[in-house]
């Protein structure tokens, strides 16, 4: 445990888009990743919706900008969170992808073999035995998101929430009267305030930002995504240290570290960007290894 000055760093961003069906977040999403790449070759589509994202290709909107060719990954039932996070990890796998969108997550949390269907299938559990083998299932879904290696998009079915207010009917007797309280994403409670942008897009394709941790959209009204707001959030992104070039560093670290004492010294300086990260992993993994044979062969 050790302080060390917080510096900003780039970033592969996490977006949330949730909106109802018809909404356009599927063209917001691959207007945003043009944005972010500038080159549609370099943009994977986990396609949940039967194949709908590839009848956009070569669709030309009412802005002018014409919907490229584009990689898609047709993923069909089951939803489990283990074949979600395989279809990511596929393309995280691919170098030629930055930008990879999964259209939609939703069907991890209420879709065919998705965790709610998996919940129902488990027979005579209690619900408390039932969520504490699916959440650590899910939220392993949820950290293959955050810690891509890639900019990603991910969007949300949404539909409409409601409470159940006191209110007073017209015979003059108090009752409980539903309120709409705005569009709820259908996932896990919470999961999209993981990311670092939440837009909510409305039936006219309207975007508001409800999460903002850039700054870029606090305040500003209701707009139209289009590939110039990938491209203030790219700008965004790369304002700041390389990440690369720190991960570089630290894996030279290792080769510092004689110890298990010592490689722990080092994690515990590092940030956890560069701790998550695959290649300081698989670095850190084979430096250990080392350590312990030369320590083996010591007391043999």
């Amino acid at each position: 445990m050790q302080l060390q000055k917080a510096t900003r760093k780039k970033v592969k961003i996490k977006i949330g888009m949730q909106g109802s069906a018809g909404s356009g977040k599927t063209i917001g999403a691959l207007l945003l990743a043009y944005g972010l790449t500038k080159d549609w070759n370099k943009i994977a589509v986990i396609d949940t919706e039967n194949e709908s994202a590839s009848l956009y290709v070569d669709r030309k909107l009412p802005s002018g900008e014409v919907i490229g060719e584009f990689q898609t990954l047709v993923l069909k039932p089951p939803f489990s969170p283990e074949r979600c996070s395989e279809a990511i990890e596929l393309c995280l796998s691919d170098p030629s992808i930055e930008v990879i969108i999964m259209d939609s997550i939703s069907h991890e949390w209420n879709g065919k073999g998705g965790v709610l269907d998996i919940h129902e299938q488990m027979g005579k559990m209690n619900d408390m035995q039932k969520w504490a083998k699916l959440t650590p299932r899910h939220n392993r879904f949820v950290d293959t998101i955050l810690q891509a290696n890639k900019h990603m998009i991910l969007t949300m079915r949404s539909k409409q929430d409601y409470i159940m207010k006191e209110g007073t009917n017209s015979q003059g007797k108090t009752v409980m009267i539903p309120e709409k309280v705005g569009l709820k994403a259908v996932t896990k409670d919470g999961v999209d305030y993981e990311f670092t942008l939440n837009f909510e897009i409305d039936i006219n394709n309207f975007a508001t930002a409800i999460k903002d941790r850039t700054a870029i959209f606090k305040g500003r009204p209701e707009f139209k995504i289009t590939s110039d707001t990938g491209a203030t959030i790219l700008e965004w992104c790369e304002t700041g240290t390389d990440t690369s070039e720190l991960i570089k560093d630290a894996i030279e670290k290792l080769a510092n570290c004689y110890t298990i004492d010592e490689l722990k010294l080092l994690k515990e300086t590092l940030s956890d960007l560069v701790i998550n990260s695959e290649e300081f992993k698989e670095a850190g993994k084979k430096r250990f290894k080392e350590i312990e044979l030369s320590s083996q062969k010591q007391t043999a």
